[in-house]
């Protein structure tokens, strides 16, 4: 049985014809435009170090249910997104891949499959497939957006390039900025400073035949207090919304506001004190990330994502051809050398889908 008001699925291979995407428990009444999609698909598609797909790809979700007349429907919604890189690929005849890439799901889901092409794996495990939740995220920011919620994000580390670590700002109009610099910068970095290292740090690396992780920033304003619960365990909306943001392709870890930099101070430096502001309870600082108890507070919600550096390397790594049991070093795909600007509209949208989904709980109705 489903406990949550919203769901989705998503289907298709990196290389296939197409991919698809179905999005349960929309109310109807909402308007929803192609267009509002393809903004989200195409701000995937930016970013330094991104590989030499995305060059070829013109994202496009086209709409085939559960919409008419630019409104939902509250039906199910269903779109497609083309893959243009699919003709490349239709009729060629490819040898099957018997190399596995250390860090990738190649071997695992051979393992777990019985497959012995670990291309099987490859299509399906390819992070093409966060086109589709892109799309999911952008219809869900279209929800939000009529309660005034809005979600922005932005790299805060590269490799070991970083902007220093502080507690989240209180206040919505400091991240609102952030969120508009970031836009402008290539790396996806509102510091131009620190985005000037990043961006060196990526060119080197790309020189090096290598792969560079880093950890993003989330960001949900004017949340109303109240969503999430604190009586159930997969209810708390702090565990939703990592949950999430991990089931992303490279995420190996996640945070909620100061998270583990609240592991350095003592409880009295960690919290957020409370006081009057007339009638209304308010805090200077934004510690908890928003959520206290599972439950948001009011305050900006901030999730973190660390992303490991991209398994698929030019620079061959130690590995096994399945095929002879022989020591073999990998053979490189096509893929991104950088991949952490680009995850930024990703870690968006999960975020937007929690929080609609969390907001449909908390209000109910069908239109």
């Amino acid at each position: 049985m489903n406990t949550t008001r919203l769901r989705f699925l998503t289907a298709g291979e990196s290389h296939g014809p197409s991919l698809t995407g179905i999005l349960e428990g929309m109310p109807a009444g909402l308007r929803l435009e192609a267009a509002t999609i393809d903004r989200d698909l195409a701000r995937r598609q930016q970013g330094f170090g991104a590989g030499g797909r995305m060059k070829l790809e013109r994202d496009h979700a086209r709409i085939t249910a559960g919409v008419m007349a630019g409104l939902t429907t509250g039906g199910p919604i269903a779109f497609s997104i083309d893959n243009l890189d699919h003709a490349a690929w239709a009729d060629r005849d490819i040898e099957p891949m018997t190399i596995p890439r250390p860090g990738h799901a190649d071997l695992t889901g051979a393992i777990k499959y019985g497959y012995h092409d670990l291309r099987l794996s490859l299509e399906r495990a390819s992070a093409r497939e966060t086109a589709v939740r892109t799309a999911i995220g952008a219809i869900c920011r279209a929800l939000l957006a009529e309660f005034g919620i809005t979600i922005g994000g932005y790299v805060t580390s590269l490799g070991i390039v970083h902007i220093p670590a502080e507690d989240p700002p209180a206040d919505p109009a400091v991240f609102s900025d952030r969120f508009a610099r970031a836009e402008t910068s290539d790396v996806r970095c509102y510091d131009p400073t620190i985005a000037a290292r990043m961006h060196e740090a990526i060119t080197a690396t790309v020189k090096s035949r290598d792969t560079l992780g880093g950890i993003l920033e989330v960001a949900a304003l004017h949340v109303p207090p109240g969503l999430g619960s604190h009586v159930h365990w997969d209810r708390r909306l702090n565990a939703r919304l990592t949950a999430a943001v991990a089931s992303i392709h490279a995420v190996k870890g996640t945070e909620i506001g100061h998270g583990f930099l609240s592991t350095q101070r003592p409880g009295t430096q960690a919290h957020d004190a409370l006081h009057f502001a007339g009638s209304t309870i308010r805090s200077n600082t934004n510690r908890a990330g928003g959520i206290e108890g599972g439950i948001s507070n009011g305050a900006p919600i901030v999730v973190r994502a660390a992303l490991k550096p991209i398994a698929t390397t030019l620079s061959p790594q130690a590995s096994i051809d399945l095929a002879t049991g022989a020591a073999s070093p990998t053979n490189y795909e096509r893929s991104d050398f950088c991949q952490v600007p680009r995850a930024v509209p990703i870690a968006e949208a999960m975020v937007a889908f929690v929080l609609a989904d969390a907001l449909l709980e908390k209000l109910g109705g069908d239109s």
